[in-house]
């Protein structure tokens, strides 16, 4: 197992007017220069939500594009509303790194279901949470960032470098943005660019595979500070991958996770 890497204040410092540094925990298992996506993601999740908030309204959808790398340096934020009705709202947001687009998202906010609303989970309830693991390793990887300011914990005999389909808790160990508190909508952001790691069953040392996209749907708010990824991955020849989570908190089913993969040979 991996020996857990000093820690920093949080994956983000504000710098006013919708910037951002970058801190190198927000760095990915590829390399220390690249963030992982999940902490950007969280970071345009933030500005969705603070964007012209209304009361009874919550985001509900968030499809983020990863056109490039995002490196770790300063960013800006910035965010607009496509479209306002009385029920749902349709905004655009983007991230950018000296002028160049480095993430672009959609995000859906609507207004919440009235309360005799079923309460239907089609899905069985996750394994519990683990005991306290030691720090997982990864092959290859850059662990000195976001791998270890996340604790994670998976099935017994189990990590990211188990074939999948796999399943895995996790939570962050420090905040996205330096004096905030997290909101349930961030933490799961954190957490969902990371549910194809959970479990790998494309060969990513022999070949290039990368995501170019996340999907987060919830169709109610995460509660709590862990989340449970249940993951698999479906490909075929001539086409794609497609990794497909199921999200989690400690009560329970609450959203589903989409990535499409880029497959190639290196």
């Amino acid at each position: 197992m991996a020996e857990m890497a000093s820690l920093h204040e949080s994956f983000y410092r504000p710098l006013g007017e919708g910037r951002y540094a970058s801190s190198p925990s927000t760095a990915g298992p590829w390399s220390p220069e690249a963030q992982h996506g999940g902490p950007p993601s969280a970071l345009m999740g933030r500005a969705f939500e603070q964007h012209a908030a209304r009361e009874g309204f919550r985001i509900a959808r968030i499809t983020l594009e990863l056109p490039r790398p995002v490196p770790v340096g300063d960013l800006r934020a910035e965010v607009r509303t496509l479209r306002s009705g009385g029920r749902t709202e349709l905004l655009e947001g983007e991230l950018t790194s000296d002028g160049r687009s480095v993430l672009m998202a959609r995000a859906w906010r609507v207004a919440g279901s009235p309360a005799g609303t079923p309460r239907l989970r089609p899905v069985s309830d996750p394994p519990q949470l683990p005991h306290p693991q030691p720090a997982h390793a990864m092959a290859g990887a850059h662990l000195d960032g976001y791998i270890s300011a996340m604790e994670w914990r998976f099935e017994a005999g189990r990590g990211f470098d188990t074939p999948g389909p796999g399943t895995a808790w996790a939570r962050q160990r420090i905040p996205l943005v330096a004096g905030e508190e997290d909101t349930p909508l961030t933490r799961a952001l954190t957490l969902a660019d990371s549910s194809w790691a959970v479990a790998f069953e494309l060969d990513h040392q022999q070949q290039f595979v990368i995501n170019t996209d996340v999907t987060l749907a919830l169709h109610r708010e995460p509660v709590g500070e862990w989340f449970c990824v249940r993951s698999a991955t479906a490909a075929s020849p001539g086409g794609s991958g497609l990794a497909l989570g199921q999200l989690d908190d400690r009560d329970g089913d609450c959203g589903r996770i989409l990535q499409t993969l880029l497959v190639a040979d290196r």
